[in-house]
């Protein structure tokens, strides 16, 4: 069984273009670690006023993604995306746990 996660992070104005670049030429070893880690249908969405991120996972009830912040590829990835969003201290993205308020299937 799968759970279902969102979150917001916090893209820098006028950096929406680049942002989504970034993102469509994803690295595949960022992909296969982030499939890897029982991560799957993952989605981020942006709005434009606010600049905020919405994303939206699924992941396996045995995922690894607690694990992710140590994996070389992940920390490459931070810093290649650190300069267009607002990062935490380590360079991870800031990030907000959103809880779920309704759900229809």
């Amino acid at each position: 069984m799968s759970e279902k996660i969102a979150f917001r992070m916090f893209l820098n104005p006028g950096q929406s273009a680049e942002y989504k670049r970034r993102h469509d030429e994803i690295w595949p070893e960022l992909a296969s670690l982030l499939k890897d880690s029982g991560v799957s249908d993952y989605s981020i969405y942006l709005d434009e006023e606010s600049h905020v991120l919405f994303a939206v996972l699924r992941r396996s009830s045995g995922h690894t993604m607690d694990a992710l912040p140590e994996h070389p590829v992940m920390r490459r990835w931070w810093t290649h995306m650190g300069d267009i969003m607002e990062c935490n201290a380590d360079g991870s993205p800031r990030v907000e746990s959103l809880p779920c308020m309704f759900h229809l299937d």
